[in-house]
């Protein structure tokens, strides 16, 4: 999945915009960010998912999702090595994401 794909799969969802954080696209839902790009570096998103779902997301695909370092990951942002994702995979990452700031 390339950054582009992933970029159209988030504006995809009710109420996202895009805007940028620290030099990086993010991804809102209303006030909250659901996702970024571009972090740790090219080729990787994040996505602020409940600390649950991040943690049944990196034990069943350790090789496509990590928790981020300190308190980012143990707040459940999380690590998405796109070369490594497919559509359905990022989708219900995104999804979750999108709901936990919906509520």
């Amino acid at each position: 999945m390339t950054p582009d794909e992933f970029r159209t799969l988030l504006l995809g969802f009710d109420g996202v915009d895009e805007g940028a954080h620290r030099g990086h696209p993010d991804f809102r839902l209303g006030k909250k960010v659901i996702a970024s790009l571009g972090y740790p570096g090219e080729g990787w998103a994040m996505v602020k998912l409940p600390r649950e779902h991040q943690e049944m997301l990196i034990a069943s695909a350790p090789e496509t999702f990590s928790a981020a370092a300190g308190a980012w990951g143990r707040q459940g942002s999380t690590l998405v090595d796109l070369a490594r994702a497919d559509e359905a995979t990022a989708l219900g990452a995104i999804r979750a994401a999108w709901e936990n700031a919906a509520t």
